[in-house]
């Protein structure tokens, strides 16, 4: 009996939706819910067994031994139907992590499918209702110790804000909703919950760095920016279709770490700074949480001359595992940490140069070029 079933179980990931984990996506998944009827990879196994049995029963295919009646609740049910049941109304902002997310993204997208069963009661959806306060772990601009700031989001007026002070009149800094990107960065931040915000100040992006102790509150803030710039794209474009309008609303980043760059002279020390690839922006930072780039690049098409080359011009100082940036206006000689970074670094940077400029990529580049040459704090190109 044990083979057979096992058997069975199998046989059943080649039904359509069976073959990728019913949570993340990820393919050939090798763990099952005996009582909600799902097929899950490892990683999320590991979350649904932190809902407890009672919730989620987890158990191997392969490794634990299945009853004909678990095996039969599997068969009648699947990913497909579950999906169907658990999923009914998510609504089109929430982002539906995929494995390559988070962990407190994918731990409370389980938590609210089969724990707090948030896509089958609208009225537990909390993020819907354009207004959200509370209280934020923020880093400071200067001292960079994290301290608590009240925030308010309101759809209504199109602004994130907070209070340096609990009985503050007038907020430390008010940011437009729809001019805003929020992305989690926990290894960054230190903290799993861990969200950085941007947004174009002064011709340059400003970054804030903020968290919160329990992972579902940070997931709703997250969602309710979502779910406000949404509302309101859906105002401005009234035809506009859910597929395009969703990936205006957030964005992760491409691609972050060291590298080592030297000046535009090509002749001052190679520097080491965090590069951030945010979509066609690149920026570059002393310290990887702080509040400003020192430099900022904006990537447009290869048919405008951009280029990611392997290895440095002839005569350039070479640090080893290097490549060059080619723009119109300059070179930036860069060097990783590793073979391997580098091929990394120049894959993401020629899909970018590949990838046609849209109308809000030409809006980037007018924030960029555009930006304040005199400011000493955060200079538009910095060694």
């Amino acid at each position: 009996m044990v083979e057979r079933n096992k058997k069975a179980l199998l046989d059943l990931l080649n039904r359509e939706g069976n073959n990728e984990c019913a949570d993340c996506g990820c393919g050939d998944p090798d763990w099952a819910s005996a009582n909600i009827g799902i097929f899950i990879c490892i990683d999320c196994a590991g979350i649904h067994r932190m809902l407890g049995a009672h919730i989620s029963k987890v158990k191997s295919l392969r490794l634990d031994s299945w009853t004909d009646d678990q095996v039969e609740f599997m068969a009648a049910t699947g990913n497909a139907s579950a999906k169907a049941k658990y999923e009914v109304h998510v609504p089109p902002f929430y982002h539906r992590p995929m494995a390559k997310d988070p962990q407190v993204l994918r731990e409370q997208w389980i938590r609210a499918k089969y724990e707090r069963m948030e896509f089958q009661y609208l009225e537990r959806q909390t993020y819907l209702s354009g207004y959200k306060e509370g209280f934020l772990w923020k880093r400071g601009k200067e001292n960079s110790t994290f301290q608590q700031r009240r925030f308010i989001l309101s759809e209504e007026d199109n602004i994130l804000k907070y209070y340096q002070k609990t009985d503050a009149k007038e907020p430390k800094a008010a940011i437009k909703l729809s001019e805003l990107n929020a992305n989690f960065t926990p290894e960054k931040i230190g903290n799993p919950n861990g969200l950085q915000i941007s947004w174009v100040k002064d011709g340059s992006t400003r970054n804030i760095y903020v968290y919160t102790e329990d992972g579902k509150d940070i997931v709703d803030w997250y969602t309710a920016v979502r779910a406000a710039k949404y509302n309101m794209l859906k105002v401005a474009y009234p035809g506009g279709n859910d597929a395009d309008l969703v990936t205006r609303l957030t964005r992760a980043f491409v691609k972050e770490g060291w590298l080592y760059k030297t000046g535009p002279r090509h002749n001052e020390p190679y520097k080491r700074r965090w590069f951030t690839l945010d979509d066609r922006r690149l920026m570059y930072f002393e310290d990887p949480l702080d509040a400003y780039p020192k430099g900022e690049i904006f990537l447009g098409h290869k048919s405008d001359g951009y280029k990611a080359l392997e290895g440095v011009p002839p005569g350039k100082q070479d640090i080893g595992s290097s490549f060059t940036i080619r723009t119109p206006g300059r070179d930036y000689l860069l060097g990783a940490e590793t073979e391997e970074e580098r091929i990394e670094w120049m894959d993401v940077l020629r899909k970018v140069f590949d990838r046609p400029i849209s109308p809000q990529d030409s809006t980037v580049s007018g924030q960029i070029a555009s930006k304040p040459r005199k400011k000493s704090s955060f200079p538009l190109f910095k060694s």
